[in-house]
C-alpha cells in the first residue's frame, strides 16, 4: 500500500555527526518489529500492541495504516538517538545554531544547503561582511567564529544582525537568522524591513524567574487572550502592561490557564500571530524576551498556567523578514519547505513545511524545547492541526466520521510522525504539560498517547460546538432550538480523548463575523446596557441566553473550558487589526475594560455569571468528573437535564414557560439545594429561584431495574424552572448542620477583587486569595468532587 517514496528521511545530517545513510526496506521492516518508548518509558509493540486498536473497533481495517505509521515515529526516534543522542538533545539545536556564546568568541551556525557564498553582516561591522566569511560543510551547514575584542563580545547585546549570502544565480541577498531569538522594525517607517537583534543581555538585565510553575489542574479553565489588542487604548499593548494590568482579571475571573495568542514575532499585525515569520523571537511589539519572561512569571506567581498558541503547521510566506526567505528555489531537502504545489498554503497563501527532513525537525522540534525552557510555558495548543494531518490540508473537505477519511494515502504520515515526537518531547521534558490540538476532521487517536499508537495530545478543541451555536443564533428561532441536537452537539466526543469545550473564540470574534452577544443583542449593545433604563426585549434575552450558551458549553461539552478575552462581559463589535482598508485604525483592536468596570452598564452580569461558573468548578470539580448523564433532553417543554459528577443541571431554553414542581432525575438520594442560579440578580436576572431551599428527593422504581426509573434515575426532586434560565443542584451532606450551608443563601454574590487590577504582584495575589476565601458559592460542602460512575461518551469518530 506504501510505495518507499514515503520512507521519513533519506539523508542524516547533524551538526555533531555529519553522515548520510540511505535506508533500505529492510531497515525499515526491522524498525517496525522495534519497541516504542513514550514519555512515561512504556514499551509497545508495533506488531502486536496498538492499544487504541482495542479502544475502538472501527479502527480494526485500518491496523496495518496505524502500524505503518507507529512504526515511522519508531524508525525515526531510533535514528534521532542513534545520530544525535536523543531525542531530548536533538531538540537543543538553539544550542548549536543560530547565535551563541563559546569560550572567548560568538559562534553562528546556519543551514542553508542552496548558498554559494555566505557571511554575517550587522551594526558589528557596518554592515560590511568582507571580512567576516562563513564556512559551509558538506551538508549545508555555514559555520563562522568571531572573536571577542578587548575582552568583550565583537556582537554587542541589542546590535542588529543578518545573514547574508549568495545562491545559484550569483545574487546577494540578505536574511534574518533562521535562529533569531530577537527581532525589530523601524516604528517610523512604513512597510520596512525587520532585522534581527542579537540577545545576550549582561546578567544585571536577564529576567530571572522567581515562581515555581503552578501544579497542572484537573481541567483546564482556559483564559485565550492576544497581548497586543489587550488595552484599552488605541494601540498595542506590552506584555509588563498585560501582566500587571490583565493577569489579575483572568485570576479574580477564576480560570487556571492563560492561553497567548501571537507571541512568535510576525511582520504581519493582522495575521493575529499566525504568520510566524521569527520562531524562536517573541513578538517585538510587545516587548523584549525579558519582558515576556516577566509576565509569564507574574502569571505563576497568581497561579495561573501559561500555553503558548504554537503555530508549526505553516509559516509566512514573507521573504524578507521569515523563513521563506531562505528558500531560493532549491529541492525540498535542501529546505525548510516543500517544493512546488505541495509546498505552498492556497487558502492561507502561506509556506508549508517539510517534516520528512531531518533538518526541519530538528528546527521545529528545538523550537517547542526553546520556548518550554527559556520562558517557562506549560505547554502548547497546537494550531492548524488538521492542515498538517492531510495533503489535502482540509480544504473543500466535510468530514463524515468515516474512519477511511483519516487512514489513507490522504494522510501526512510526515507530519503525524513529527507530531508524535513533538507530544514525546514535551511530555519528557514537562510531564505535567497541557497540549492541546486544533483539528477539526475528529481523526480518531490524536489524543491518545503515544505509547498506545496515537498522536500524543492530552485534548482536542471541540470545534463543532461554536459552528452549532453560530448556526442556531442565525438561522433559527427560539422556538425551534433542538434540545437533542444541543445535547448531541455538546456529547458528541470520542471516548478516552478528552476535548476542550467553547462556544466562541478569537474565531468567532474576528472582522466579518460577530460574537455570541453581538448576535444576540447587535446594535442595541450600544444603547441598551445601562441599568439606569428597564432592559429591552433584545437585552434581556441577549445576556439571559449568553449565559446560558456558555455555561451548557462548559458543563456538558467537553473536559476543559475555554474563553476568548473580553466574551465573558459580552465585549461588543468584532475584531479588526490596522489595515488600509479600515485607515490603520485600532479602535476595533482593544478589549474596552471600562464597560465591565462601569458599575451602571450590564457588561457586569456576564462578567459576574462566568466567574462563578469557574469557581462553581472549583468546588466541585465537575468538568474533571466521567460522570456525565443527561437524563431528559425535552422538546415540548425545552429542558434539558443532566448529571456532571454529583450536580444536577436544569436549562430551560423555553422563552416564556415557567414550570413550577417540575420533575427532574438524579442518581443521590438525599437533600439538595441551589449551587447556581443564572436568574440570581447578581447575574443580571429577576431572582425567582430560592436559594434556602431544600428539595429533597423521592425514590423511582425499583431499584436497579432502570427501566422503571424515572428518565432512568432513581431518584428525583422537584424544581421552579423560569424561561432562559439554568440552576444548578449540589446534594447536602446529610452529616452537616443546617448552620454549616448558611451561606448559601448569598452563594451567588461573588464579589470582585478590584484591588488586583491595580495593585503589584503581591498585592493582587493576596486581594485575589482574600477574593477566594470570602466570595464562596458554597463552604466547605464536602461534596464528592469526581463521582465514581464512569459514562462513555460514544465512539464518535468526528467532531462536525
Amino acid at each position: 500500500m506504501y510505495s518507499s517514496a514515503v520512507i521519513l528521511h533519506r539523508s542524516v545530517i547533524g551538526p555533531s555527526l555529519h553522515t548520510r545513510k540511505s535506508f533500505e526496506k529492510s531497515e525499515h521492516n526491522s524498525a517496525i518489529s522495534s519497541l516504542l518508548t513514550d514519555e512515561r518509558s512504556a514499551t509497545l509493540n508495533v506488531e502486536e500492541d496498538i492499544g487504541i486498536l482495542s479502544l475502538d473497533q472501527g479502527m480494526e481495517p485500518y491496523k496495518d495504516h496505524l502500524r505503518f505509521r507507529t512504526g515511522r515515529y519508531v524508525e525515526q526516534k531510533e535514528l534521532i538517538g542513534k545520530y544525535e543522542g536523543s531525542l531530548e538533545e536533538f531538540a537543543q539545536g538553539y544550542l548549536k545554531f543560530g547565535f551563541n556564546r563559546e569560550e572567548d568568541c560568538i559562534v553562528y551556525r546556519e543551514w542553508a544547503p542552496a548558498a554559494q557564498e555566505a557571511q554575517v553582516i550587522g551594526d558589528f561591522n557596518g554592515w560590511d561582511g568582507s571580512n567576516h566569511r562563513m564556512e559551509k560543510d558538506q551538508f549545508g551547514v555555514w559555520t563562522i567564529k568571531i572573536s571577542d575584542s578587548g575582552g568583550n563580545p565583537a556582537i554587542p547585546h541589542n546590535s542588529k544582525v543578518k545573514f547574508r549570502f549568495k545562491h545559484g544565480n550569483g545574487v546577494w541577498v540578505d536574511r534574518i537568522p533562521a535562529w533569531i531569538k530577537y527581532a525589530t522594525v523601524d516604528p517610523t517607517r512604513f512597510a520596512a524591513p525587520y532585522d534581527g537583534v542579537y540577545w545576550d543581555p549582561p546578567p544585571s538585565q536577564r529576567y530571572e524567574f522567581k515562581h515555581p510553575r503552578p501544579l497542572k489542574p484537573e481541567a483546564p479553565r482556559i483564559y485565550e487572550a492576544h497581548v497586543g489588542m489587550s488595552s484599552s487604548e488605541l494601540r498595542v499593548n506590552s506584555y509588563r502592561e498585560f501582566a500587571d494590568d490583565v493577569l489579575p482579571r483572568i485570576r479574580s475571573n477564576n480560570y487556571n490557564t492563560v492561553q497567548l495568542m501571537a507571541i512568535k514575532e510576525h511582520s504581519y499585525y493582522g495575521s493575529f500571530g499566525y504568520h510566524v515569520t521569527n520562531f524562536f523571537a517573541v513578538s517585538s511589539r510587545s516587548g523584549t524576551p525579558e519582558d515576556l519572561k516577566y509576565l509569564i512569571d507574574k502569571a505563576h506567581s497568581l497561579g495561573l498556567r501559561v500555553l503558548m498558541d504554537v503555530v508549526h503547521s505553516h509559516a509566512s510566506n514573507n521573504v524578507t523578514d521569515g523563513l521563506n526567505g531562505y528558500d531560493v528555489g532549491q529541492s525540498s531537502q535542501e529546505s525548510y519547505f516543500h517544493a512546488g504545489d505541495r509546498g505552498y498554503h492556497k487558502l492561507w497563501d502561506s509556506r508549508l513545511f517539510n517534516y520528512a527532513n531531518w533538518e526541519v525537525l530538528r528546527f521545529l522540534l528545538s523550537n517547542l524545547r526553546w520556548w518550554l525552557e527559556e520562558f517557562q510555558f506549560d505547554g502548547f495548543r497546537f494550531d492548524g492541526v488538521t492542515s498538517m494531518l492531510y495533503h489535502h490540508h482540509g480544504i473543500n473537505m466535510a468530514f463524515s466520521g468515516n474512519y477511511k477519511e483519516y487512514f489513507s494515502e490522504a494522510t501526512d504520515v510526515d507530519a503525524v510522525v513529527y507530531l508524535m515526537l513533538a507530544n514525546c518531547l514535551i511530555h519528557n521534558i514537562l510531564p505535567d504539560a497541557t497540549v492541546i490540538a486544533e483539528d477539526v476532521s475528529g481523526m480518531p487517536g490524536l489524543g491518545q498517547p503515544v505509547s498506545e499508537g496515537g498522536i500524543g495530545f492530552d485534548y482536542r478543541l471541540a470545534m463543532a460546538i461554536p459552528d452549532k451555536w453560530i448556526d442556531y443564533l442565525k438561522n433559527k428561532k427560539d422556538e425551534g432550538w433542538s434540545m437533542k441536537e444541543i445535547s448531541l452537539t455538546l456529547t458528541n466526543r470520542r471516548y478516552t480523548e478528552k476535548c476542550i469545550s467553547y462556544a466562541e473564540s478569537h474565531d468567532q470574534a474576528i472582522v466579518g463575523d460577530k460574537t455570541i452577544a453581538f448576535l444576540l443583542m447587535d446594535k442595541e449593545m450600544y444603547t441598551g446596557m445601562s441599568c439606569l433604563m428597564e432592559a429591552s426585549p433584545v437585552i434581556e434575552r441577549g445576556i439571559a441566553l449568553h449565559k446560558m450558551i456558555h455555561f451548557i458549553t462548559m458543563a456538558l461539552g467537553g473536559d476543559g473550558y475555554l474563553n476568548f478575552m473580553g466574551n465573558e462581559f459580552g465585549h461588543p463589535d468584532w475584531i479588526d487589526f490596522p489595515r488600509e482598508g479600515n485607515g490603520w485604525s485600532y479602535e476595533k483592536c482593544r478589549r474596552q475594560w471600562s464597560l465591565v468596570d462601569t458599575d451602571h452598564l450590564r457588561f457586569k452580569f456576564m462578567n459576574e455569571f462566568h466567574r462563578a461558573m469557574n469557581l462553581l468548578d472549583d468546588k466541585f470539580s465537575f468538568l474533571a468528573s466521567t460522570k456525565q448523564i443527561v437524563s431528559s433532553t425535552d422538546e415540548e417543554d425545552k429542558v434539558i437535564v443532566f448529571e456532571r459528577g454529583d450536580l444536577v443541571f436544569v436549562f430551560n431554553f423555553h422563552p416564556e414557560n415557567t414550570y413550577d414542581g417540575y420533575k427532574v432525575g438524579c442518581d443521590l438520594p438525599g437533600k439538595y439545594r441551589v449551587a447556581l442560579d443564572s436568574d440570581a440578580s447578581e447575574f443580571g436576572g429577576r431572582g425567582r429561584v430560592g436559594h434556602d431551599v431544600d428539595h429533597f428527593t423521592s425514590p423511582e422504581g425499583a431499584p436497579g431495574v432502570p427501566e422503571t426509573n424515572f428518565n432512568n434515575r432513581p431518584n428525583s426532586f422537584k424544581v421552579l424552572s423560569p424561561p432562559r434560565t439554568c440552576v444548578v443542584y449540589y446534594r447536602v451532606e446529610e452529616n452537616l448542620e443546617d448552620g454549616d450551608t448558611e451561606e448559601l443563601a448569598n452563594g451567588n454574590k461573588i464579589v470582585a477583587a478590584d484591588v488586583a487590577l491595580q495593585e503589584g504582584a503581591e498585592e493582587a495575589d493576596a486581594a485575589i486569595q482574600e477574593h477566594i476565601e470570602e466570595s464562596t458559592l458554597i463552604d466547605d460542602i464536602g461534596s464528592d468532587k469526581t463521582g465514581d460512575v464512569e459514562v462513555e461518551m460514544g465512539d464518535v469518530s468526528s467532531d462536525d
